[in-house]
């Protein structure tokens, strides 16, 4: 079964390559971005009947970092 997994850095924790990417699209010309968020997205291929909360203790132990990110699980 596949899951998807994506992370953020919470809202009002600071983002340095967000910022860096919002710059580079400045500096290429691209006008009216604000602001950008870079996350990351973790695909795992897991045995069938794998239940949610054994994906979300993935997620708190090691797939994110919860004291400054977020998470959502996509099953299925």
């Amino acid at each position: 079964m596949k899951v998807r997994v994506d992370v953020m850095l919470k809202n009002g924790v600071l983002d340095p390559q967000g910022e860096a990417v919002r710059h580079a699209l400045g500096n290429l010309g691209f006008e009216g971005v604000e602001g950008v968020r870079q996350g990351k997205v973790i695909e795992l291929d897991v045995a069938e009947g794998t239940s949610e909360d054994t994906i979300r203790d993935m997620c708190e132990k090691l797939l994110a970092n919860t004291v400054i990110e977020s998470y959502q699980v996509h099953m299925g």
